[in-house]
């Protein structure tokens, strides 16, 4: 069994095996607003689809980013501390969840670009 990278989406399967672009695409389309899956440039073009993906939680990232830089300045007038620190935790969260996202994106394109992971010793 080939053994698949750190950061690795679960569901993926292993590239090469058996309908493993199939649980590509079905992961990439989850990471992309519900629109794109009516273009069928991206459902027939994985390689397409993990370019848009990655365009779109990169733009994702940045906006929690600055949500995150700005969020206690500009929820603090007009809501208790306690939501400000919920609101700034779910920000960190989001930043972390949608960083993790995109690197795993970056790795299932090498993948389909035919790139294979060889582990370090």
């Amino acid at each position: 069994m080939t053994q698949l990278p750190p950061g690795w989406p679960p569901g993926v399967r292993t590239p090469g095996s058996p309908d493993w672009e199939g649980t590509a695409v079905g992961w990439l389309f989850d990471q992309c607003p519900a629109d794109y899956r009516g273009y069928e440039v991206l459902r027939r073009h994985p390689i397409v689809l993990a370019r848009f993906a990655a365009g779109h939680l990169a733009a994702a990232v940045e906006a929690s980013r600055r949500g995150l830089a700005g969020a206690r300045a500009a929820l603090a007038p007009v809501v208790a501390p306690e939501v400000v620190d919920a609101a700034v935790s779910v920000y960190e969260r989001e930043v972390g969840r949608l960083a993790t996202a995109a690197h795993a994106v970056d790795l299932i394109e090498s993948a389909l670009r035919g790139r294979r992971y060889v582990p370090r010793l």
